[in-house]
């Protein structure tokens, strides 16, 4: 599933910036992701009031930028509830250097367990599994940023997002909506 145009980096930062808020789009879609994941609500008024606190200090948004925002959670309750759709950190672009790259997933992770945390409180009663990557996910938050370009770290940046995909996808299989008897294939 292709990324609508309207939901690329540079178009929800150019957003952003009009608005005046002072998000980088990977923190509104990690912290997006981690409402999602931590099983939110998905009432409109519920994850987008949560949302708009850790953005926006509770404050509505123009109409464009949350007209993004709404399409922004729709596309990514679509892929994270549809293992096919292709389900990813948002990321800067793959030609940009991969320090850059590096502290956006850095940013993601972050903005991530915030959401998580807001809406799970009591993590530690979580399952092993998903304690065991929420500690995980907290060491790549405090990654460094300046790292060598080359394959070495191309590589490890690779394998970082994977991780951080496979954990919030983890933490949305255990925290998430039950699947209904007709998407899993359960036949009466």
């Amino acid at each position: 599933m292709a990324t609508p145009p309207s939901l690329r980096i540079d178009n929800l930062m150019a957003a952003l910036d009009l608005a005046e808020i002072a998000q980088h789009p990977v923190e509104v879609h990690g912290a997006l992701v981690g409402l999602i994941c931590g099983g939110i609500e998905q009432s409109k008024r519920e994850w987008n009031t949560s949302l708009l606190e850790l953005m926006n200090d509770g404050q509505a948004l123009p109409d464009p930028l949350q007209q993004l925002i709404d399409e922004l959670y729709q596309d990514t309750l679509a892929r994270i509830s549809d293992v096919d759709f292709g389900f990813s950190p948002m990321q800067p672009e793959e030609e940009e250097p991969v320090s850059k790259r590096v502290e956006a997933l850095s940013l993601w992770v972050q903005s991530f367990l915030t959401g998580l945390a807001i809406v799970q409180p009591k993590l530690n009663n979580a399952s092993a599994d998903v304690r065991e990557v929420i500690k995980d996910l907290a060491e790549i938050a405090l990654v460094e940023f300046d790292v060598a370009d080359d394959d070495e770290s191309e590589a490890a940046y690779m394998e970082l997002t994977e991780f951080a995909k496979m954990a919030a996808l983890l933490c949305y299989s255990e925290f998430g909506p039950e699947p209904s008897d007709q998407e899993a294939g359960v036949i009466h």
